[in-house]
């Protein structure tokens, strides 16, 4: 069966270095034109940074869906003939922007997700969205888009392999946490338990960079449908992942000669 190249983009995002920020987003979509890759993956607000002081400062850097942001990932698009998803500040009708992300096609908007789950002062910056994390008809099969916290949550990643996801893709800015010596950060095992649970792709793609005194996991990951990782986990650096994918097997979730990880689902006792 033919395959689906990702190439996930995790470089250093700095709120107080725009220029910096755009240079390096492009260094990394050069690294990752050499593989000729069907999709290009940014991280969540991959241009304008994450640690906005106040709302004002956030509503200063929000774009409208015609904005620069989006309109970048547009040109990326048509010269890579990739599709590209991308997180970016999205200027609202209110006082607070979104956090939201965007995938881009042959440079047309096929949808513009609003994160519904916010995390930690988040909720003092972002308006939440009200929408379903979204299952788009691409080129090469369904994906689903969400955003970092978003994807940590069970229902939100079941949702959308129910209504025939088969490539899971959550734009991510992780904050770093201690981990104990040895060990995965959560997210990175939640991300492949989820892959696993649901029989369904995932990918991750966070950022690296310290940022207004914050650092950040750079625990960007592909996984396949059993969970395994096919790309990363990424350990801090900058770096651009590449992963070939049979997406089709995503579309059988028979995990064992008599067991189906859907159908074997009894909902009405959960």
């Amino acid at each position: 069966m033919p395959t689906t190249r990702v190439a996930v983009c995790q470089y250093a995002i700095d709120i107080d270095d725009p220029a910096g920020t755009l240079e390096r987003l492009h260094a990394s979509v050069a690294e990752a034109a050499e593989s000729d890759p069907d999709f290009i993956v940014f991280p969540e607000l991959c241009t304008s940074g994450y640690v906005f002081r106040d709302i004002a400062e956030a509503q200063s850097r929000a774009e409208p869906v015609d904005g620069p942001t989006v309109q970048l990932f547009r040109e990326l698009s048509l010269k890579h003939h990739a599709i590209v998803v991308g997180g970016f500040c999205e200027r609202s009708d209110g006082e607070r922007p979104f956090n939201s992300a965007a995938v881009v096609e042959n440079g047309e908007v096929l949808v513009v997700y609003r994160k519904t789950h916010l995390w930690d002062t988040e909720k003092l910056i972002f308006a939440v969205g009200d929408e379903p994390a979204p299952v788009v008809e691409t080129s090469v099969g369904k994906i689903a888009v969400m955003i970092c916290y978003d994807a940590e949550f069970p229902e939100m990643v079941g949702s959308v392999a129910r209504r025939g996801a088969q490539l899971v893709i959550a734009p991510s800015n992780w904050p770093a946490k201690h981990i104990p010596p040895g060990e995965r950060s959560s997210e990175v095992v939640k991300a492949q338990a989820f892959a696993a649970v649901n029989h369904v792709f995932t990918l991750v793609c966070d950022r690296v960079g310290p940022e207004r005194g914050v650092d950040w996991i750079g625990g960007s990951v592909v996984c396949d449908v059993e969970g395994y990782p096919g790309a990363g986990p990424a350990e801090g650096n900058a770096v651009v992942l590449i992963a070939d994918l049979d997406l089709d097997r995503a579309l059988v979730k028979t995990i064992s000669a008599n067991n189906d990880a859907f159908a074997d689902r009894r909902p009405e006792l959960y």
